[in-house]
Parts: C-alpha cells; structure tokens; sequence
C-alpha cells in the first residue's frame, strides 16, 4: 500500500481525493494546506504528494521548492489553472507530473502508478505491505523479516512479480527445481503450505492473496477483492 499526501485548502477536495483513492490501495494523509503539509514532511514519509496550487500564505509553486530542497519524494500537481505557462513552471520547479482540475479519476490513477513503478526497483515488489526484496533476499512484512528457504523465496517472488498469472505445478517445477528435476507435484503443494503458513503467523492475509487454482496450480493477486 502505497502512502500519499494530499496537499490542498478545501477540506472538500481533500475528502474527494481520498475518497477516489483509498479503495486503490492508496493510504491518504490529508495536510488543510501548505504548513501542515511541511510538518507531516517533517514527521513522516510519503510515497507520493498530491499538490494545489492556489493556497494562501504559500502556494503550490512555494511549497513545491521547499520540499525538493530536502526530498525527492514524486510531486504531481493537481490544480484548476491549466495554462501552458502554469504546467511548465510547475515542472520546472521540481513537480513531476500536472493534471488540471476537474480531473478524471482514472487517469489520475494511471499517472500516480506510473510515477511509483519508475520509483520502485523491479527486484523489490510491495503488495499490500508484504514486501519481496531480491537484493537483501528477504521477505518483510511491516519490516519484520519472514525466514524462508531459498525455493520458498523463489516461488514467492515468481507469483508476486506476476500478479494474477496462474502457475501450473508443471512451470514452478521448471522455474525452481530447473528442467531435470525429478521433483514432483507433491513438493511443490507441500512449498506453498509451508509458505502460506509462515506469512500467515508474520500477521499477513495470505489466503487472500496466494490463492490456489483448483486442478491448475497457483497464483498471486494484489486486490483479492476485485478478482472474488
């Protein structure tokens, strides 16, 4: 789940960009314009920031410089001017992205997936706060370690990199154990009970996410609720 600051004066704003977001797996913190947002940007960190411009006492364009000279953190812009003028001072102060109001939701969505997925490294995968990292090899849940086996890591990885793509017994076989491997069917079942169970006492839904598919084999899905 990805973090957000919504940066605006209109309290109603605020609660419609949350209200958008939230069932997108999208966590909103609301800043009732620009000084509570620099002292939320003091206390924690944000995933991304939705930004107005037309504030009193500081505006967008302000704030905007202020938090790009201590955070690289993705800044779109989400306003009611829409002059070309506007767009490119506000890129040029830093924002990464400008979306004129009234905004069609979906698009939003798309342009703040965009902006994360450049952000996250393709060998670190965040699904739902349950956390893959190649790198460290580790799986993390709210930053406590799960200790899994190498083929349990492995398996992990395969599914979560390919979100709702079902794996035959067959094709985890060839992905983990390699093409002569005498290992069978059974030991794969018996991989993903070990797996299941492990996240399951580190406090993460597993059931809703590592599903099995009845007679094919397995997979993984981010938004269990949309694939019910």
């Amino acid at each position: 789940m990805h973090k957000v600051l919504l940066v605006d004066d209109e309290k109603r704003m605020l609660d419609l960009v949350a209200l958008y977001l939230r069932p997108h797996d999208y966590k909103c913190k609301k800043a009732l314009g620009p000084h509570e947002a620099l002292s939320y940007l003091e206390e924690e960190e944000f995933d991304l920031i939705l930004l107005d411009i037309m504030m009193p006492g500081m505006d967008g364009w302000e704030l905007c410089q202020k938090v790009r000279s201590f955070s690289d953190v993705p800044i779109i812009m989400l306003t009611a001017r829409e002059q070309q003028d506007d767009i490119v001072k506000g890129l040029k102060l830093g924002a990464d992205d400008y979306i004129t109001k009234p905004f069609n939701e979906e698009e939003l969505l798309a342009r703040m997936d965009a902006l994360l997925r450049r952000r996250t490294p393709k060998n670190l995968i965040d699904s739902n706060g349950l956390v893959w990292d190649e790198n460290r090899f580790e799986l993390s849940f709210q930053n406590k370690p799960i200790k899994l086996t190498p083929k349990e890591f492995s398996m992990v990885g395969h599914l979560m990199k390919n979100p709702n793509k079902v794996f035959a017994r067959e094709q985890l076989i060839d992905l983990i154990w390699d093409f002569d491997s005498e290992t069978e069917g059974r030991t794969v079942d018996s991989h993903v009970r070990n797996v299941r169970e492990k996240i399951r006492q580190a406090g993460f839904p597993v059931d809703e996410h590592f599903r099995t598919v009845w007679g094919v084999g397995y997979k993984w899905t981010n938004n269990p609720s949309k694939n019910d």
